[in-house]
């Protein structure tokens, strides 16, 4: 146990050291000021109002209106193409729609937060090209502020060559001159011996997930989650830890570090999926654990979506440290993946009484985030947004409390021995 608990220490620095994100010099970032602990309010931010692209498959400009000037850096990614725009948090009120379509060199582009105090926008392309120029415009005459990105066509060679060396820069919440006021001293707390839960709503920030019907996956996840932590904060017998508890974007291997970093008894992913039009439409809650071969089409289909939330974040994947490969080994302990889908058999069994159940509730496939070799994970879909009955369900009160309740069921179930030895040791 303690090798294992020594091994999970020095992997999860690792992995840690790995996570920050690549940028290339375009201008410095800023971070936003002010103590971590005290956010600003919301109408401090900077405000976007309006987004808009011109030009043509050559050369595409980006303006971004803004009620005051801002820093910002810039960079590039390959396979696929995409360029990167970080900036402080800012307070996005642009009009519906905007950026679902595109012109000239972007199919596509997306915004939102990516951490406390960090806002990002991620640009799809339509090929390789480069970033021109970009600069920030003073309000005058009658003009509002303006971020301005100009994107230029290469040949994918131009491309790689101009990609700058990697300096694995991470936003931070705090400028790199101001060091945070030394905590004062504290007798040590004593050991709180109860299992660890950590709830991991998906998506967030830059990453909406499926939308229907005006509804987003991330808000109704993020609704969902809350309200099982404070269900289970209730009862006292565990320490529960959200992988986000905001509308933030988490790298998917920065959820599976929470778990590992906790030593925790359960990781729990909450999801709501969509079907693409074509598929039919399904309708229910699942259950999914991990595989390295899909149990099905559907499941190797959300699988391979919900896997692309880094792509659509902007994080950098090409190159994985190192350390993963360890990972990828310890995936063959078959200890985890028994606990996981007895897990996964409880819940389905608490849930199957509540709530109304997918035709085949318990599926596998290779999904990221239930990666974490010793800690038993499963991702559960709530149900399908495409569905006007379970988008019903989710947005309905009632039916969260009630699913709620079996989730806790299931889980005291799967934890009631872990209980007893902690009960046993004290």
């Amino acid at each position: 146990m303690t090798s294992r608990a020594n091994h999970g220490v020095l992997l999860g620095w690792a992995l840690l050291c790995a996570a920050a994100l690549p940028c290339a010099d375009s201008s410095r970032l800023n971070a936003a000021e002010g103590p971590v602990q005290s956010a600003p309010a919301a109408t401090s931010f900077p405000i976007a109002s309006a987004a808009r692209l011109a030009g043509d498959a050559r050369q595409t400009r980006f303006i971004l209106d803004l009620d005051r000037t801002i820093s910002f850096r810039a960079f590039a990614l390959a396979d696929p193409y995409r360029v990167v725009v970080d900036i402080p948090q800012v307070n996005f009120q642009l009009p519906s729609g905007v950026g679902g379509g595109g012109r000239g060199l972007v199919k596509a582009f997306r915004y939102g937060l990516v951490m406390p105090g960090g806002s990002r926008i991620v640009f799809d392309l339509t090929g390789p090209a480069k970033i021109a120029n970009s600069y920030v415009l003073e309000a005058a005459n009658g003009q509002p502020a303006r971020l301005v990105l100009e994107l230029e066509e290469v040949e994918r060679a131009a491309f790689v060559t101009a990609l700058a060396p990697e300096s694995r820069q991470a936003l931070r919440p705090l400028p790199a001159d101001a060091a945070p006021e030394p905590a004062p001293q504290k007798p040590a707390a004593p050991a709180d011996r109860r299992p660890v839960v950590v709830i991991d709503p998906g998506h967030g920030g830059i990453d909406n997930g499926t939308q229907s019907s005006g509804e987003s996956e991330k808000n109704l996840v993020l609704t969902f989650a809350l309200a099982l932590r404070e269900r289970l904060e209730k009862s006292g017998k565990y320490r529960v830890v959200m992988t986000r508890d905001d509308d933030t974007f988490i790298p998917l291997n920065d959820r599976v570090k929470v778990a590992r970093g906790l030593n925790a008894a359960l990781f729990v992913s909450i999801h709501a999926d969509a079907l693409p039009r074509h598929e039919g439409d399904a309708q229910g809650a699942t259950i999914y654990t991990l595989s390295d071969k899909a149990s099905d089409a559907e499941a190797e289909r959300l699988a391979e979506t919900e896997n692309r939330a880094d792509a659509i974040g902007g994080v950098n994947l090409t190159e994985e440290p190192t350390e993963v490969a360890d990972i990828l080994i310890d995936l063959a302990q078959r200890e985890t993946r028994t606990f996981s889908n007895r897990f996964a058999r409880l819940l389905m069994g608490e849930m199957k009484s509540t709530v109304r159940m997918h035709k085949h509730p318990l599926k596998s496939a290779g999904f990221r985030v239930l990666k974490a070799p010793d800690v038993p994970s499963v991702l559960v879909e709530l149900g399908y947004v495409s569905n006007k009955g379970d988008l019903e369900h989710l947005v309905s009160e009632s039916w969260r409390s009630r699913t709620v309740g079996s989730m806790a069921q299931a889980i005291d179930a799967f934890l009631a021995k872990r209980l007893a030895t902690a009960a046993s040791g004290n």
